[in-house]
């Protein structure tokens, strides 16, 4: 965990929350988040976000609101959390509503489809690049054979996630139980 120096201002959690909702398209929210808090202004380490990211991939609702909140909550409490997500959700509920306005128009322009499609492979890259990033929490054995379990069984045995969680969060505390001192 980085050394917080300063209280993150509020005005500040919703500027990078609000940038980051309004202008993503397509996916790529939890590369830009990660690249924003983690790498380029250091609110969060690496092991932090990918616990928030993990928890906000199995609570139900979006994966990046779950995100925002967690980080808002980690940053600033209550008041943190909604200003995170009230910033990530403002930019695209009124970039819709202008959109939407003007869609008619917006698919004449052209290359509006080649942009699109620029975007959205920009997003897929952002994607690819956080899993490579999570797989280094991978290194030892236990983690690793518990995300292997879980991928085996959602992704090719098509169990439900619930029970596969419900099985495997016990196991994976139990493996890493005793490291919680020595990597704190």
């Amino acid at each position: 965990m980085p050394p917080k120096q300063e209280r993150v201002p509020l005005r500040s959690i919703f500027r990078v929350f609000f940038i980051i909702g309004a202008t993503s398209f397509g996916g790529g929210l939890t590369g830009w988040m990660h690249r924003e808090t983690v790498l380029k202004r250091r609110w969060l380490g690496e092991e932090q976000f990918l616990s928030g990211l993990a928890l906000g991939q199995v609570l139900p609702g979006a994966n990046v609101t779950n995100l925002a909140v967690y980080i808002g909550q980690l940053l600033r409490g209550p008041v943190g959390a909604a200003t995170a997500v009230g910033a990530v959700l403002a930019g695209p509920f009124f970039l819709c509503i202008a959109l939407s306005v003007v869609y008619a128009e917006a698919i004449k322009i052209p290359g509006f489809h080649a942009a699109m499609d620029g975007i959205a492979a920009a997003a897929v890259g952002m994607i690819l690049r956080l899993g490579f990033m999570g797989s280094a929490c991978c290194r030892k054995p236990g983690p690793a054979m518990v995300a292997l379990a879980v991928f085996a069984s959602v992704g090719l045995m098509h169990w439900p996630l619930l029970p596969v969680i419900l099985v495997l969060a016990p196991v994976s505390l139990a493996i890493v139980w005793p490291w919680r001192k020595r990597d704190a």
